[in-house]
């Protein structure tokens, strides 16, 4: 699925000027890389060999394993970023578990996908990426005060004006995205 610059285009138009978050676990929607232009399904690109590969885990970092997760969980490469998360060497890094809450929530394992935000929270409560990936998947299962409550969470841990703020206001409203 090369779906990833129109996604992103969308979500941009979506969204128009609003500030987004910044960093390594960005709450904006990755920017399509060598591995979802390039890479045929289940290969990952890496930047040392310029090669599409099969992932191993000693092939990356767990920074370059969450990077290529998140990118294919968001093109819906679902069973491939899972696999890819299951090798990082720190598999309670938060960012591992929301994203693996993220792809089996996206491909249909809604519960299996709670417990990955659940487990994320534990670690770090003021998350709010995991809060509003948990938002909308309580809202899948017709939990409406629940997610509100996550987007109260949200905001009163300072992410008013952020992507995840903003995607979980959306769901709530009924506008439903592909994140």
């Amino acid at each position: 699925m090369k779906h990833m610059t129109l996604f992103a285009g969308l979500v941009a138009a979506s969204f128009g000027s609003m500030a987004f978050a910044a960093g390594s676990d960005s709450t904006e929607p990755p920017k399509p890389t060598e591995t979802t232009l390039k890479c045929p399904e289940g290969y990952v690109y890496n930047p040392e060999t310029k090669l599409c590969v099969v992932p191993k885990a000693t092939n990356f970092t767990d920074d370059q394993i969450f990077d290529n997760a998140r990118e294919l969980a968001y093109d819906g490469q679902y069973t491939t970023a899972l696999e890819l998360l299951d090798m990082a060497k720190n598999p309670n890094d938060p960012r591992i578990l929301n994203y693996k809450g993220f792809a089996n929530r996206k491909a249909g394992n809604i519960d299996e996908g709670m417990s990955y935000y659940q487990a994320a929270l534990a670690i770090n409560p003021d998350y709010i990426l995991a809060r509003s990936y948990m938002g909308q998947a309580l809202i899948a299962e017709g939990r409406m005060d629940e997610a509100r409550a996550q987007l109260d969470e949200i905001e009163s841990r300072g992410g008013r004006d952020t992507w995840a703020y903003a995607a979980l206001d959306k769901a709530l409203h009924g506008q439903i995205s592909n994140w």
